[in-house]
């Protein structure tokens, strides 16, 4: 202790001996330990804010959590691929199915719809062919359709179809005589039609009363019916079988009494857990393969998740240290800038990706096991945390000068950019809104408000100008006329105005980033802090030499959980 008390060059009246001297040493050394708690927190802070490769350089500390989202990303990404192959399978074989029944069902299908329905009818007599054309095909399905279906069990568990139709309960009508009389009441009538019944003579059905249509009383016209099926095309792909059920309905839509009758075809496709599947080769050791790598994925990821909620609850009690010792000697609070800085933002994308492909993975395994069945929901979890993955990719190359600019140009502009969006959403929805009401009855791409939306927002990227200017139907001089003022004024205001005041905020934030990085950025209260004794030369000749050596001790002791692994 005597070495130590010499060290300190204190006043020779500080080390003359008797008890009167001794609350001046209690005093000193108080201001010594205040010194050397300050020490340790700085160099605390210091390590927090290094990044991977500044910390091994310091202390030789490997950087675990960087290489093992390095690993995470290989991970995930090629689970995601695996699972994208097997999806597109599933989704070519619904859509390929529904192309099939259009031309199984409709009557003179031509392959490809006719706006939002399929195709339509214009006389009586082709209503009652097209109605019984779909009746009978599906009860022919066995003998025409190429594919591995049959029939599905309805409500009542019967193998049947079923029809129903809509109509105004009764009334009376002469357009000669410009006289109607009708209830606006609707009744709906159903009957059911199953195997049996339609293996007799097909007059004995298609003279029922029930087929006698008065058509200025018709609605709608609902045949609904369902199949089943084996998708075996994954076979090929050494995978499990699924098995499907297409809840189909054929609309015959006369809402609007035009004389045009739409026809819809709607086929709803569920997949289903197979009851007994006997397949021998080599798929179940392949499946087993694939739902230990799944397995793996969710380990990396849990430990992933540990290790940076640990991360945030340490930056937490670092950040609470700094504020009380802020407060203590400064007299005032850190600004909230400044206590931002220690939740690291990019962990938290690393949790909320870690918690997405958690999900996912167990979604994927139940799907692989043929237990779950819900394709849209694995695809979105998957998808959206492969998203957060790479996107956390820009964290490393932000280490660098050159890649940081677009991190930090975004963080500058989107507050900027938010403001801005929001005055000019008020005038996009006006024009929307506009757009929908007049032009909607003469342009297709003005129907409803979700088309119009699309629709100027791809007019503000450049897209099918000519196209929208030419489309709007000369029906009318005077909408014509509005509808030239409307498309100019919008073209004109948004991509020429807004769209360059937009380009230019971001433009103004790169700009002030830059001239930043040459000039450096403003110091604030925790960046001021840091830059005290931050060479080697300075420290020394303003600490003493027991100072760092009493800090290491102490840090060794109790504060070792403090320094934190970013």
């Amino acid at each position: 202790m005597a070495r130590d008390v010499e060290a300190l060059d204190l006043p020779a009246w500080s080390r003359a001996s008797g008890p009167s001297q001794g609350p001046q040493c209690r005093d000193t050394m108080a201001h010594l330990d205040s010194e050397v708690k300050e020490e340790c927190l700085r160099e605390d802070l210091r390590f927090y804010f290094m990044n991977p490769c500044e910390k091994f350089r310091a202390r030789q500390q490997i950087p675990w959590k960087m290489g093992l989202q390095i690993l995470k990303i290989v991970m995930v990404t090629t689970q995601l691929v695996r699972f994208g192959l097997s999806n597109q399978l599933v989704v070519a074989f619904k859509e390929e199915n529904t192309a099939a029944f259009k031309h199984l069902f409709l009557k003179g299908y031509s392959g490809s719809d006719e706006d939002d329905y399929s195709c339509s009818v214009y006389t009586q007599e082709d209503t009652y062919d097209s109605i019984f054309f779909a009746i009978n095909q599906f009860h022919r399905l066995r003998n025409l359709s190429l594919g591995t279906l049959g029939y599905g069990e309805s409500e009542d568990n019967r193998i049947a179809l079923k029809v129903c139709k809509q109509h105004y309960k009764k009334g009376t009508m002469f357009p000669s005589n410009e006289t109607l009389n009708i209830d606006s009441d609707i009744e709906i009538d159903c009957i059911h039609l199953d195997l049996e019944a339609l293996s007799k003579d097909p007059q004995d059905w298609k003279n029922s009363s029930f087929f006698r249509l008065e058509f200025y009383r018709l609605l709608q016209i609902d045949i609904s019916f369902q199949l089943k099926g084996i998708d075996l095309q994954t076979i090929h792909s050494r995978e499990l079988p699924d098995c499907y059920v297409f809840q189909n309905m054929i609309i015959f839509d006369n809402k609007a009494h035009s004389g045009k009758i739409k026809i819809y075809f709607n086929s709803d496709a569920k997949i289903e857990e197979c009851k007994d599947l006997k397949i021998s080769g080599s798929i179940q050791k392949n499946t087993q393969y694939v739902l230990v790598f799944d397995a793996f994925v969710i380990v990396i990821c849990l430990a992933s998740l540990i290790l940076c909620t640990r991360s945030i609850v340490l930056a937490l009690r670092l950040r609470k240290r700094f504020l009380k010792f802020f407060l203590e000697k400064y007299k005032r609070h850190v600004c909230n800038a400044d206590q931002r800085e220690f939740i690291n933002q990019w962990y938290i994308l690393v949790i909320i990706s870690d918690l997405l492909t958690i999900s996912g993975s167990v979604l994927k395994m139940e799907i692989k096991a043929k237990n779950l069945t819900n394709y849209n929901l694995c695809s979105i979890l998957l998808g959206t945390s492969t998203l957060f993955v790479w996107v956390g990719v820009i964290r490393y190359l932000g280490y660098f000068q050159a890649y940081n600019v677009l991190i930090l140009t975004m963080q500058a502009s989107l507050p900027k950019v938010l403001r801005f969006c929001a005055c000019a959403g008020m005038i996009y929805l006006g024009y929307t809104f506009c757009g929908w009401i007049v032009l909607g009855p003469y342009h297709n791409k003005f129907e409803n408000l979700n088309t119009v939306a699309e629709c100027l927002f791809s007019l503000v990227n450049g897209d099918d100008m000519y196209a929208t200017f030419a489309h709007i139907q000369q029906k009318s001089h005077l909408v014509w006329l509005f509808s030239r003022l409307y498309l100019y004024s919008f073209i004109s205001l948004f991509i020429y105005m807004i769209l360059s005041l937009f380009i230019a905020i971001i433009t103004d934030s790169y700009d002030t980033i830059k001239k930043y990085q040459q000039n450096g950025f403003p110091a604030t209260d925790l960046q001021e802090f840091l830059k005290e004794c931050s060479s080697k030369e300075k420290c020394q000749e303003e600490s003493p030499a027991f100072l760092s050596s009493i800090c290491c001790l102490r840090r060794n002791r109790s504060d070792d959980h403090l320094i934190l692994i970013n």
